[in-house]
C-alpha cells in the first residue's frame, strides 16, 4: 500500500506500564517512520481507585457515554481510514466500536491477553492454568474474584464481557482482530470469536543488536509476579550448583530471589541496558506457568542473537523451536527446568548455535519492515470488509 494512511489508535493506558503499553508505542513510531498521518485517542487508568469499584466507574467500564461522544468527535475531526484499538479498559471501554461501525470506519483490534474470554486475562487461578470459562458465561471468574481477587471488580469484568456478547460487540463491531501467534488464535475461536476475522500478526522488535562478547550465566527479564514463574526459577536454580543467573525486574515475588546463591537482582533495567545483559548471556529463561501471548523479550532476545529456555505451555511451545532456537521444559517443574540449564551449561557451542538460528527466525519474522508489510495487509484488508458491510 503507497498511499498513506491517516490512523486513529486507541489505547487505555494500564496503572503500572506494561508491555501492552510498549508495543503501542512502537507501532505508532513504525506506522509514523513510514508516512502516515497517525494520531491518539487515549486514557489511562491512573488515579482509579482499585478498592470496590463505585456504579459510576463500573458502568463506565462497560459502556462509557463519554468515551464514545469524545471518539465521534475525534473520528468526524481526523476521519481516519482505520480504527486501531489496543486496550479499552477500563475508561474507554467498547463503546468506541459502535461508534466506528456507524461512521463505517474499519476497525482493528489487537488481542493482547484474553481478556474478551477470561476475566483475570490470563487463564490462570491459584498458580495453575484454569479454561472455567473459555466459550461461556464468565460467572466463575466473577464469583471467584478472579480479578485482583475481587469479586466486585471481577464482576465489572465479566459483565462488560457477558453485555457486550449478548448485544454482538464481539462478533460484528470489530471488523479484523489480530492475534499474536496461532495459539492464541485458536483460544479465541474456542472462546467464541469469529475466525474468519482473526488474523495473525506477531510484535516485533527495532534496534542495533550490541556487539556481542564472551557469553556467561543465564538471564531472566519481566515482571517478579507468579504468572511468570518465578518459584519455579529460583527452585531450579538451587538445584544446579554454581549457576549464575541474572534477574532484571521488580515485582511481588522479588523477596524469593533473596539470599539465593548464585541469583543476582538487577531490579529494573531501561532497554538498553537490558539488550547489553542479553548480549553477554548464555540463554534467556521463560519459566511462565501462563498462556504468554508474546513476551517482548523473547523477539528481543533473538535479535540478540540469545537462545531460550522456556515453559512448554501455550505459545511458548510454539514460538521456540525445541533444539533449534532454544530448548523447552515443563511448566512449573523445576527439576526439568534445572536439567536444562545443566546441560545448557555443559554444550556452549549446540546453545551457541541455537543462538545464532534465533537470530536467523528473527530476521526473517519478526524485524520492524516485516511487521509493518503485515500490519498493511491488515488494514488494506479491513478497510475493504468495513465497505463491504457498509453496502449491505
Amino acid at each position: 500500500m503507497s498511499a498513506a494512511l491517516r490512523v486513529l489508535v486507541c489505547h487505555n493506558r494500564y496503572q503500572l506500564r506494561g508491555g501492552e503499553d510498549s508495543v503501542c508505542e512502537s507501532e505508532v513510531e513504525l506506522l509514523r517512520q513510514y508516512g502516515h498521518d497517525v494520531q491518539m485517542f487515549e486514557r489511562s487508568n491512573a488515579g482509579i481507585d482499585t478498592g470496590s469499584p463505585k456504579f459510576a466507574a463500573a458502568a463506565e467500564a462497560i459502556w462509557s457515554s463519554d468515551s464514545a461522544r469524545d471518539f465521534e468527535k475525534k473520528l468526524e475531526e481526523f476521519r481516519p481510514h482505520v480504527v486501531h484499538v489496543h486496550n479499552t479498559f477500563a475508561k474507554i471501554s467498547p463503546s468506541i466500536y459502535w461508534a466506528a461501525s456507524r461512521a463505517h470506519v474499519a476497525v482493528v483490534q489487537t488481542l493482547h491477553n484474553f481478556r474478551l474470554l477470561c476475566p483475570q486475562a490470563m487463564f490462570l487461578r491459584d498458580g495453575k492454568v484454569c479454561e472455567d470459562c473459555l466459550g461461556k458465561l464468565p460467572w466463575r471468574g466473577a464469583v471467584r474474584g478472579c480479578y485482583r481477587g475481587s469479586v466486585a471488580q471481577s464482576t465489572v469484568l465479566a459483565s462488560m464481557v457477558t453485555a457486550h456478547r449478548m448485544i454482538g460487540t464481539w462478533q460484528s463491531k470489530v471488523t479484523r482482530y489480530i492475534a499474536l501467534n496461532e495459539f492464541c488464535r485458536q483460544k479465541f475461536i474456542e472462546g467464541g470469536l469469529p475466525a474468519d476475522r482473526i488474523v495473525i500478526k506477531p510484535n516485533f522488535v527495532d534496534f542495533e543488536a550490541p556487539p556481542t562478547g564472551a557469553r556467561e550465566g543465564f538471564l531472566f527479564v519481566g515482571r517478579l509476579s507468579l504468572e511468570k514463574g518465578i518459584d519455579t526459577l529460583v527452585s531450579a536454580a538451587q538445584q544446579v550448583g554454581g549457576l549464575h543467573l541474572r534477574v532484571a525486574g521488580t515485582g511481588p515475588e522479588a523477596h524469593l530471589l533473596h539470599g539465593v546463591a548464585g541469583v543476582d537482582a538487577l531490579g529494573a533495567l531501561d532497554g538498553n541496558a537490558v539488550r547489553f545483559e542479553m548480549s553477554r548471556s548464555m540463554a534467556l529463561v521463560l519459566p511462565s506457568i501462563w498462556y504468554e501471548n508474546f513476551p517482548r523479550t523473547l523477539v528481543e532476545a533473538m535479535a540478540c542473537g540469545l537462545p531460550i529456555i522456556a515453559s512448554r505451555i501455550g505459545a511458548l511451545a510454539e514460538l521456540v523451536d525445541e533444539g533449534v532456537s532454544g530448548l523447552l521444559f515443563e511448566a512449573g517443574n523445576a527439576s526439568d527446568l534445572a536439567s536444562k540449564l545443566q546441560w545448557a551449561r555443559e554444550n556452549p557451542e549446540a546453545l551457541r548455535s541455537m543462538g545464532i538460528r534465533a537470530r536467523q527466525i528473527y530476521e526473517d519474522k519478526f524485524t520492524a519492515s516485516r511487521n509493518y508489510a503485515q500490519m498493511m495487509a491488515i488494514y488494506e484488508d479491513a478497510m475493504e470488509q468495513a465497505k463491504k458491510d457498509g453496502q449491505r
